[in-house]
């Protein structure tokens, strides 16, 4: 479906993206994720054709974005973060609008558009002027857009920012639905959404691509690593030493808590065991008060972070 190879965005003598390559297949939702500036939206800005790569190729089903631009367009559909609506127009004439700018017959729009507004559920809004949807509407009317001409690729960028709780829950339903017959992939800040809706992980750190694979891939990777929060009482040097016994675990983070000589733990765990007892009868003998201990498996962001602040691929 999307070939990205050894893509590059140079400004000066800064690399914006370095030598990123993946693949998108048919048939998937692929999340693309990130830390601020990492270049998500450089790449997905070079993948639908809105800027030049300084090296590299985009082949979007067999059509190179920069050689064969008009063809490659018309298997995409691209919504960025700011929608390209036009408020004053109703929705109908807004679809209406983009259908002719995309080249759909004349003879196939008013089925096409009505169609599109169904699977978006904007069918009661078609005769409302955008600019006096909510902000939950206006996403759908954005999404509808990238749906006219009916793409092969759909590409979200940030679709459910500024959104209020019930509406992500929506949109998110929506990209559900689109996966079932197109290619999705979707930018976001939000981990729990790419974990709720996405098949496959693209992690961008630093201009360069750190991980392309399933969510299934990637827990089943850090599954023998789990987290132990641990809370004690007692002096900080002889609470890491008893730590430092267990050589399967590692601290991941440390807080100094409000109640006086007292530190709160994230352990990482390198294998599968369970050391809560274990650590329990260690600190009794050192008589060194644990006050908290308990076991959870690593979360999206945990393997999110784990990733992009190591460089772990």
């Amino acid at each position: 479906m999307i070939e990205v190879r050894n893509l590059t965005k140079k400004y000066g003598d800064h690399f914006a993206i370095q030598d990123i390559s993946f693949s998108l297949e048919k048939g998937k939702i692929y999340g693309l994720l990130g830390p601020n500036g990492a270049g998500k939206s450089t790449t997905m800005n070079i993948m639908t054709g809105y800027i030049a790569a300084t090296s590299g190729e985009v082949i979007i089903e067999g059509h190179d974005i920069f050689k064969e631009a008009e063809e490659a367009k018309k298997h995409i559909g691209y919504l960025p973060e700011i929608p390209p609506l036009y408020m004053d127009m109703t929705v109908w004439e807004y679809l209406f609008t983009v259908a002719d700018l995309k080249g759909v017959p004349k003879s196939e729009r008013k089925s096409m558009i009505g169609d599109v507004m169904e699977k978006v559920m904007l069918t009661n809004m078609k005769d409302r002027l955008i600019k006096n949807l909510s902000k939950g509407y206006k996403q759908r009317v954005g999404i509808a857009q990238t749906l006219i001409g009916n793409p092969d690729i759909i590409i979200l960028d940030e679709p459910t920012v500024g959104l209020d709780p019930k509406q992500i829950i929506e949109i998110r339903t929506l990209i559900k639905r689109l996966g079932e017959d197109h290619t999705v992939l979707i930018s976001s800040h939000i981990l729990s959404e790419i974990g709720a809706v996405c098949d496959h992980v693209v992690i961008i750190n630093k201009g360069h691509l750190v991980v392309s694979d399933s969510t299934e891939n990637l827990e089943k990777l850090f599954k023998g690593q789990d987290i132990l929060c641990l809370s004690a009482q007692g002096e900080l040097e002889k609470i890491q030493n008893i730590l430092r016994e267990f050589p399967a675990l590692s601290i991941a983070d440390m807080k100094e808590a409000e109640e006086a000589e007292t530190y709160r733990f994230q352990l990482k765990v390198q294998d599968q065991a369970d050391y809560r007892k274990q650590l329990f009868f260690r600190f009794a003998e050192a008589g060194i008060p644990l006050l908290e201990i308990s076991r959870a498996g690593m979360s999206l962001e945990d393997i999110f972070l784990e990733i992009t602040e190591e460089g772990r691929a």
